[in-house]
C-alpha cells in the first residue's frame, strides 16, 4: 500500500513538472535556447524508455529539438547548449588529462609555449586564458617552467617499478570536492535503487552521475537539491552510461543521507577540510578510495 502511494505521489509530481515545462515552452519565442532543466527533462524521459514522439507530445516540444538534445547527450553527455560562439568555456575531461600531462612532462618556459604544445597534442583550439584557468583549477601554481618540479626545485624521476601516484593510498587532501546542484534526477525503470542525475558543478556542462540512492532518498527530495560531489574520480561506465562523479553521503547500517554543503554555497565552490591543504590531484582510481 505504501509503495502504491509513493508511486502515485511520484506521478503527480512528474505531471506537475511536465505541466510547468509545457507552460514555459509555450512562452518561448522562435530560436530561444532550452534551459538546462528542459534539456535534462528530455534526457530523463529518454532514459525512462520514452520514444521521441512521446517526449515531444509530453513536453510540447518539436520532435527535431528532442532528437537534437538526445543526440548531443549520447555523443558527449552534454545537456546544455554550447555558447553561440561555438567554443565551450572549458575543456573536456579527456583534454584536461592531456593538458595535465603536457604541463607535468614538458617543463615549458611560458604559458604561450605550453598552450601551443597542448594544441599540437590534443587538437583542441583554446586561448591561453582558458589554459591558465584550467591549470589553476588543477592546482598548478607559480612559474610554468616549474610545474614538473616540487618545492625544492629538483625534478623528481619516477623509480622503475614504483606505483603511480593514483595507485598510492588516497587521503582526503587529494579529493576534488565541489558543491553541486542536481538539475534533474530520474530513477531507472528496470532498477529499484539507481538514479541518473544531471549535476551542475560549475562547469560548462552538467555531469552525468549514477547513484544508488533510490532506496534511501525519495525522487522528490532529489530534485534541484544542493549536494557535495567528488569530481576527480576516473569515469566508469554504468548501465551503458559514463558515471562522471560521486555524490557524497553519510551512511550507517540503518540508513544513508546525502551530505549538505554549507549554507549559501554555489555550484562549483570547492569544499576543503580543516587541517588538510586541499590541493586536488589528477583523476583517482575508485578502487583505491577504501
Amino acid at each position: 500500500m505504501e509503495k502504491v502511494v509513493e508511486e502515485e505521489e511520484w506521478k503527480r509530481t512528474r505531471t506537475s513538472s511536465s505541466s510547468s515545462l509545457q507552460t514555459a515552452t509555450a512562452r518561448m519565442g522562435r530560436g530561444v535556447e532550452l534551459s538546462d532543466f528542459q534539456r535534462g527533462t528530455v534526457v530523463g524521459c529518454h532514459l525512462c524508455k520514452k520514444s521521441n514522439r512521446e517526449i515531444s507530445a509530453l513536453l510540447n516540444l518539436p520532435a527535431s529539438t528532442i532528437s537534437s538534445v538526445i543526440l548531443k547527450w549520447k555523443r558527449g553527455g552534454i545537456t546544455t547548449a554550447l555558447p553561440r560562439s561555438g567554443r565551450p568555456h572549458k575543456l573536456k575531461e579527456q583534454d584536461r588529462q592531456v593538458l595535465e600531462r603536457v604541463a607535468m612532462e614538458k617543463c615549458l618556459p611560458s604559458i604561450e609555449a605550453l598552450t601551443a604544445e597542448f594544441h599540437t597534442a590534443s587538437g583542441a583550439n583554446v586561448s591561453t586564458t582558458t589554459i591558465r584557468r584550467e591549470l589553476h583549477e588543477m592546482g598548478f601554481r607559480g612559474r610554468v617552467s616549474s610545474y614538473s618540479k616540487p618545492e625544492g626545485g629538483q625534478k623528481v624521476a619516477k623509480k622503475p617499478g614504483s606505483p603511480d601516484q593514483e595507485d598510492e593510498k588516497v587521503d582526503v587532501s587529494r579529493l576534488d570536492l565541489r558543491v553541486g546542484r542536481i538539475i534533474t534526477a530520474v530513477q531507472l525503470l528496470d532498477t529499484d535503487s539507481l538514479y541518473v542525475e544531471q549535476i551542475d558543478v560549475g562547469e560548462a556542462s552538467p555531469r552525468t552521475v549514477i547513484s544508488e540512492l533510490a532506496k534511501h532518498v525519495s525522487w522528490a527530495q532529489m530534485q534541484d537539491r544542493m549536494v557535495v560531489v567528488l569530481c576527480n574520480l576516473k569515469p566508469v561506465k554504468t548501465r551503458g552510461m559514463m558515471n562522471q562523479a560521486v555524490i557524497m553521503c553519510a551512511s550507517s547500517p540503518e540508513k544513508m543521507e546525502i551530505l549538505d554543503p554549507p549554507s549559501g554555497a554555489e555550484p562549483g565552490d570547492r569544499i576543503t577540510i580543516q587541517g588538510f591543504p586541499g590541493t586536488k590531484s589528477g583523476l583517482l582510481n575508485p578502487q583505491h578510495l577504501n
